[in-house]
Formats: C-alpha cells, structure tokens, sequence
C-alpha cells in the first residue's frame, strides 16, 4: 500500500486553486454580456409562466439539477417557486428513450414531449460537441424555444447552434465546470431578483 504523500497533496490543492481563481479571473475580464442576457430571458421567462429546462452529461448534468434545485426551491430569499427541471434526472424515460431510439436522443426527446413556446433551454457542456446536446438544443430551435449554450474550450457546435452563448474558454473539464457553478449562482441570483 502507497503511503499518503501530504506535501504532494497541499501542492495539488494549491495547483488547483491558483488554476480555478485564474480562470475565474480570465471569465471576469472578458464580455460578460452573454451571462447578463442568460439571465434577463431566463428571468422573463420564469416571469411570465414559462420553464425553464436545463440538460448536460456527467458533472454537467449534475450542475444542470444543481441550476434547477435553485429555482424550484430557493437560492438566496424565500419566494415562490420557479418553474424549471433538470432532464437529466428521470431514469424510465432517459433509459427507455435511449434504449428505443439511441443515448443521442435523451434530450431531444423530453424537449419534444415538455417544451411549450416561450420556455427556456440551457444546455452544458464542457466540450461544446456532446451529441445529446446538440440534439437538445436541434429540438428546442425546431420548437422555437430560446436556448442558453454554457460551454468550455472553445465553445464547439453546442456554442454555434445556442442563441446565447455563455463561453468558458479551457481546456480541462474541471476548470471549466467550476467557473460554470460560479456562472449558475450569479444567474440564480439575477433570476431570484426578479420574482415575488
């Protein structure tokens, strides 16, 4: 068994930090007119009566029930609950859709069946090019439905196909995904602000 290497653990931390605060840094300085307009459309939306649906794979599918259990629940305030769910957390229907029709549909297929004209759509993903995803975000345009890309790297086609596009630029997936909570708190907050 490998004995535990303390100085090498403290340095990994520190590494981790000084990157995560670095990227913040470089999000910070670049247009943050992206995340403003996410926000305003998210909060008119949810103003009005509309949903909003969010949707990603892995850590992003976990940001996408973290973004959803924020409005629906609470952020900040006591308020009434916001309309929102995550299409990543019901088991019968993503394994029956993609045992039936392919993983690539999971998405797109709860867009098709829940989305009505004026709801939201913000799709995650760290690589901008996960095929779900980009189904997802195919169906909620085909319905009319305004869509949030929130990406990494260079954004990809997820970036492209979105009408609004919130880019984190790097390369490392944990990098990116911990500026996108920081993002998802700060459009909580925003969106929090504009309801009773």
């Amino acid at each position: 068994m490998a004995r535990f290497d303390r100085r090498g653990a403290g340095a990994v931390i520190e590494r981790t930090l000084e990157a995560a605060v670095a990227l913040h840094q470089r999000v910070r300085r670049a247009d943050l007119g992206p995340v403003v307009q996410a926000a305003e459309e998210i909060a008119a939306a949810v103003t009005s009566g509309h949903t909003v649906m969010a949707f990603g794979n892995g850590g992003s599918a976990a940001d996408a029930q973290h973004f959803a259990a924020e409005l629906v629940g609470r952020f900040t305030r006591d308020r009434r609950a916001i309309a929102a769910i995550a299409l990543t957390t019901d088991t019968s229907v993503l394994s029956s859709v993609a045992n039936d029709t392919g993983f690539d549909r999971v998405f797109a297929r709860q867009i098709e069946a829940l989305g009505r004209p004026g709801d939201m759509v913000l799709a995650i993903t760290t690589s901008g090019r996960s095929p779900n995803v980009l189904a997802g975000l195919a169906a909620a345009a085909a319905r009319g439905l305004r869509t949030v890309a929130l990406t990494g790297r260079d954004g990809g086609d997820a970036g492209a196909a979105a009408d609004i596009h919130v880019n984190v630029p790097d390369a490392s997936a944990a990098r990116v995904q911990e500026v996108h909570r920081t993002l998802l708190h700060a459009i909580c907050e925003i969106v929090e602000m504009s309801v009773d």
